[in-house]
């Protein structure tokens, strides 16, 4: 006897084989097979065990453009779409932590950092990506070694406050030899203000006194970055 389609009669959701098909895909072959929206539909298939899920990751690459800028989302804007409540925008907020948190284990955690290109990834991913101005501080030993690394600063957009003494008693509590500076334009935009150059010679010439080295000073948004070294700025 042939079977008939299934259409829905037996109970079974229409969906269920197909995410299952698209489970087991990704599995045998990995996620370069998958498209952006079939890899967000995976992930939310773990927050909405029950419901189609592929309107809702079809409608997050429409909204935001790539996984990428959905990862990077707000969680009150995921929200904002028809489907995407708390535990399915709390799920696609860990997966970018998650991933946060392995590049810096990666690239950062006690790795001797030559240049901007040995830390980047981690900037774009982290301060790069953040829609306010931020301050970040990585902390080196002699051997250029990273001890640790801290945002000492937050500010609103285009505007950022930074007070030297404290960065400076950061650095001597960490035993600091030397120092990159790193901050955010979420304009977009590379070019240095004129309180960044002003700045970086002040910190200079602050660190010089307690010989502490400022390495470098680099300015990151979420796609590139310039560094101050590099260009001769510093």
């Amino acid at each position: 006897m042939n079977s008939k389609p299934d259409n829905g009669k037996s109970g079974i959701p229409h969906h269920t084989g197909h995410r299952k098909r698209l489970r087991q895909r990704y599995i045998e072959k990995g996620a370069s097979t998958l498209a952006e929206y079939e890899l967000l539909e995976l992930l939310l298939t773990y927050a909405r065990t029950q419901k189609d899920v592929k309107p809702e990751a079809k409608s997050l690459i429409r909204r935001f453009g790539s996984i990428r800028e959905v990862l990077d989302a707000d969680m009150e804007l995921l929200m904002e779409l028809d489907g995407i409540g708390l535990q399915s925008a709390t799920l696609i907020k860990l997966v970018k932590d998650l991933g946060t948190a392995y590049l810096r284990q990666k690239q950062i955690k006690r790795k001797k950092v030559n240049g901007a290109y040995d830390i980047i990834d981690y900037l774009k991913a982290t301060v790069g990506s953040n829609p306010n101005e931020q301050l970040l501080v990585l902390y080196l030993n002699p051997i250029n070694e990273v001890l640790a690394d801290e945002i000492i600063s937050e500010g609103i957009v285009n505007q950022l406050n930074i007070y030297p003494r404290k960065l400076f008693e950061t650095a001597l509590k960490h035993n600091a030899s030397a120092l990159i500076l790193v901050h955010n334009h979420p304009s977009g935009s590379l070019e240095p203000s004129s309180h960044d150059i002003d700045l970086t010679r002040q910190l200079n010439e602050i660190g010089a006194g307690l010989g502490i080295t400022i390495q470098d000073h680099i300015i990151v948004t979420k796609h590139k970055f310039l560094s101050f070294s590099a260009t001769g700025r510093l």
